[in-house]
């Protein structure tokens, strides 16, 4: 038996005027992720912190510039050929411009609309982790 790929990944919950950012992504080579919503984000490289990891992640993906504040969730999740943990972070950001390098769409949604979009699995685990009392 081959032991399943696992990855640490970081997410980032930014909210400007009570709207999150969220991301669609495009075409992926898993159909269970093609066109799904996410959190921009992305792996956790070696040596890295996970704040580090999304501060870079957000730069090179996005050319946004983010502060990452306090940890909101961790979920892990298996989806068929992989296995993820994801850790939220909320952050802040001083602009909402930035480029798209690796999405294909992006929404700005108050939080209670977020259950709308057609989110990857652990994104979706994520955000029915989050208190919004």
């Amino acid at each position: 038996m081959t032991s399943r790929k696992h990855y640490n990944v970081v997410a980032a919950v930014i909210e400007v005027d009570g709207k999150v950012l969220c991301m669609q992504r495009g075409v992926t080579r898993y159909e269970y992720t093609s066109h799904r919503w996410e959190f921009p984000g992305g792996k956790i490289e070696p040596g890295e912190t996970p704040q580090q990891a999304l501060h870079r992640e957000l730069i090179e993906e996005m050319e946004l510039d983010v502060e990452v504040h306090e940890h909101l969730a961790t979920v892990t999740h298996d989806y068929p050929d992989f296995t993820i943990t994801l850790a939220a972070y909320r952050c802040t950001a001083a602009t909402t411009d930035f480029l798209m390098r690796e999405h294909a769409a992006n929404r700005w949604l108050p939080w209670d609309e977020l259950p709308s979009l057609e989110w990857c699995a652990a994104d979706e685990k994520l955000i029915a982790q989050f208190d919004r009392s």
